[in-house]
């Protein structure tokens, strides 16, 4: 999942995890973010982080051929 947030110097600042638990909800992510501003968790390069900007959860598929 890719959390894009705007920091204090009015930069645009995204944020990477792996592994997010399946069925996550829009809620979920909202309130992940939203502890992410006010208990100023992760301060970039750009700043802290002030604002939610978007999300996005990237899925991937495997398929396995068997090759003889």
């Amino acid at each position: 999942m890719q959390k894009q947030y705007i920091s204090d110097v009015a930069e645009k600042s995204t944020l990477s995890v792996s592994g997010v638990k399946a069925g996550l909800t829009k809620a979920e992510v909202n309130t992940l973010m939203d502890t992410i501003i006010t208990k100023n968790i992760s301060i970039t390069n750009s700043g802290a982080l002030v604002k939610k900007s978007g999300a996005q959860l990237t899925q991937r598929q495997v398929t396995k051929f068997d090759i003889a």
